[in-house]
């Protein structure tokens, strides 16, 4: 494979909202400079970015991929994102390794929810942007209705440099505003086309818009306003100049048009980005730290010390852990160690490859700027830094939001149960918004019900592992709010030594969060000292399995401060019993009540959507903590019991029509309403009396 010097290369991450055919111009683009020998359909499953199983049978993209193609001696890196909001965050690990984000945007449906999404990605790592306005074939679809939505959204720095000719089914070319020029497709697939005026009809709004072109960029550029006041028009050569300044300085936003399953207005559209994209050391310098905490700058340069990010690990059965990265500074060679500085480990990276989709091609070495993969690194994983041992450098790591919802999960078959572990172990190295852990049960934790059912999809079809699902449960807790004391008297005869064990305890309430703890006061040896642990012992194994509604007891102290024995029948597992028997009967006295977990929620909304989800936290015994303004958003603190956010993922989505997001984590237990607590009691029971 050959391989590229850092200015012949442009890394374009191509994003926007799920279902605007970032997938099938990923296909267009790749098939047109010669990649692949066929122009693959989403809906045939024959593209090379979504070749997961379970991408192909649901047609959306889960997860970024990465191909590459050779146009006009340039080296095009394409990361094709999701764009459904389950899995939109793997676009921000995306734009984050790009020099550009072409936001890819449905003709028929404008700026959606994830558009916005997408943008704020490139606001916070700052590749430069462009627009693409998709399938501009279909019924219904208008380019100066979504041009409007983009210009509404994004502002007036959104301007067109090409217009469609045709519109819906007669779509069928682009006017490219720079040269004036019109490109007719031939009326097939392959992305042929022909150079002609432009068309009669279209001249005066071509002219028009070329206008206003050359006053967006010349208002960037102080020399090309003075010529463009001298001499009221700039060349296309100065057009393109001051275009690929603003878009690299993020003033101007070029809007394009295509449509990708017609293969029309491609080309120009990879001409374009050829043309007005950045190339990696036009960005100038990258920022990190070395391993003291000291901040350091790196030129994006092959003559500086070998540095590389990993931004993605995908997770393979046969050839384990593939770790993708971009190479910062230097060059990457095969064969050759480097530092991971964030674990001071020093990785054997073997052979280096290119990937295609799913298929690598390996080469020698990769130079600063390109993007490439290596498989079966030992320690390193997504957000590490591979360095020069003799210049070590990290790169900040992209934090990813915690998950908002979970489910518990049981193998089918009892034999799976540690491979299972195994497998979510390797699956959570691919996937930085899948969380696991065990809680009584095992609990599988991520952004949303689709987002669960794809880990439990690729379980099944990457490890062999069948689960199934469950709603979780809440994790309530027992406690006291009297104290009380106990005795207990266990005694048993059976011929040859019998069982004697007597106790007087004393049960009382502790501050919340103190768990549980035990005392000894008894004096004058009427219980010898070797047995007071077996009534700890009892009292314990009695708390665990609870009093109300077999949930842990938590928060009292236990305090053994009389009793008898019996010389010869006395034993530790008596006292054991007679330990548990007195936690049984001063249950019955010391006003037993359940505790629930409460949640530290934060909620990011729209401003039109605040008043419906104040209201729906009322409702779900929430307890605002405060407000705070976010642009356009606001973003509520509120506190919540977690049995009432089981179901809010979906109900957020609903209220807000997929613009809300939240975050939530445990803050602390509280007593459950009075009014609740016979009812959870009775359904405890009845899940019980059903595994019986």
């Amino acid at each position: 494979m050959k391989v590229y010097d850092t200015a012949s290369i442009r890394n374009i991450a191509i994003v926007g909202h799920g279902g605007s055919g970032k997938t099938s111009l990923t296909a267009a683009i790749l098939y047109d400079a010669g990649a692949v020998n066929r122009l693959g359909k989403v809906d045939d499953g024959n593209t090379v970015t979504d070749f997961d199983p379970d991408e192909i049978a649901r047609k959306i993209s889960l997860s970024t991929a990465l191909a590459h193609c050779e146009w006009q001696k340039t080296k095009l890196n394409i990361l094709d994102t999701p764009g459904y909001g389950n899995f939109i965050q793997e676009a921000r690990a995306a734009v984050q390794v790009a020099d550009a984000a072409l936001v890819n945007v449905c003709g028929v449906a404008g700026v959606e929810v994830q558009t916005e999404k997408v943008w704020s990605f490139a606001d916070e790592f700052g590749p430069a942007r462009m627009f693409v306005i998709n399938r501009l074939e279909r019924d219904r679809s208008s380019f100066t209705r979504a041009l409007g939505s983009i210009q509404s959204a994004f502002g007036r720095e959104a301007v067109p440099i090409q217009l469609p000719i045709g519109a819906e089914s007669d779509f069928k070319g682009v006017v490219d505003l720079i040269k004036m020029k019109a490109y007719v497709t031939k009326g097939d697939d392959t992305g042929a086309f022909d150079e002609q005026e432009v068309p009669a009809d279209m001249a005066e709004a071509a002219e028009t818009a070329r206008g206003a072109l050359m006053e967006m960029v010349a208002e960037a550029d102080d020399a090309l306003m003075e010529k463009y006041f001298d001499a009221g028009e700039l060349t296309p050569e100065e057009l393109t100049r001051g275009l690929k300044q603003s878009v690299l300085e993020g003033n101007l936003y070029p809007v394009l048009a295509c449509s990708a399953v017609e293969n029309i207005g491609v080309r120009q559209l990879m001409d374009v980005l050829i043309a007005l994209s950045p190339s990696p050391d036009s960005r100038g310098e990258v920022s990190g730290k070395d391993p003291s905490g000291t901040n350091l700058q790196r030129k994006i340069s092959e003559s500086e010390p070998a540095s590389a990010y990993i931004f993605k690990t995908m997770a393979d059965p046969f050839a384990g852990r593939i770790s993708l990265f971009r190479v910062m500074s230097g060059t990457l060679k095969s064969d050759s160690s480097y530092l991971n500085p964030a674990k001071d480990v020093t990785e054997r990276v073997g052979s280096l490859a290119l990937l295609q989709g799913k298929e690598a091609a390996p080469v020698d070495e990769i130079r600063a700027g390109d993007i490439g993969s290596v498989a079966k690194l030992k320690e390193s994983q997504s957000g590490d830094t591979l360095a020069d041992k003799s210049a070590p450098i990290l790169y900040p790591a992209v934090v990813f939001p915690e998950p908002v919802i979970s489910f518990a999960i049981e193998p089918k078959s009892r034999g799976d149960e540690e491979k299972i572990s195994q497998a979510l172990h390797r699956m959570a190295e691919e996937d930085p918004m899948m969380r696991f852990h065990r809680e009584g049960e095992l609990i599988l934790s991520g952004t949303g019900q689709l987002h669960v059912e794809v880990v439990v999809a690729r379980l099944k079809e990457k490890f062999g592992v069948e689960v199934t699902l469950h709603p979780p449960k809440v994790p309530y807790r027992e406690t006291i709010r009297g104290t009380t004391e106990a005795h207990a008297r266990h005694k048993k005869q059976t011929g040859g030594h019998g069982q004697f064990a007597d106790c007087h305890v004393r049960f009382e309430p502790l501050e919340s969060g103190a768990d549980f703890q035990f005392g000894n006061e008894v004096f004058g040896g009427s219980i010898p000292k070797g047995f007071i642990p077996a009534i700890e012992k009892g009292i314990q194994d009695a708390r665990v399995k609870g009093f109300l509604a077999g949930y842990p007891m938590v928060d009292f102290k236990a305090t053994v401060f009389d009793g008898k024995h019996h010389a010869v029948d006395s034993s530790e597992m008596a006292f054991k019993i007679a330990g548990s028997m007195a936690f049984k009967e001063a249950m019955e006295k010391c006003k037993p009540t359940l505790l629930e977990p409460i949640m530290d929620v934060e909620i990011t909304v729209p401003d039109d959507h605040t008043g419906d989800v104040m209201g729906d936290l009322n409702s779900r015994r929430g307890r605002t903590q405060g407000m705070d303004s976010k642009g356009s958003s606001t973003a509520i603190k509120a506190q919540v019991p977690m049995a009432e956010m089981l179901t809010y993922e979906p109900a957020l989505t609903s209220m807000t029509g997929g613009r809300g997001a939240f975050h939530m984590e445990f803050s602390h237990y509280e007593e459950v309403p009075s009014h609740l607590i016979a009812k959870i009691i009775a359904d405890r029971k009845a899940e019980k009396e059903a595994k019986e």
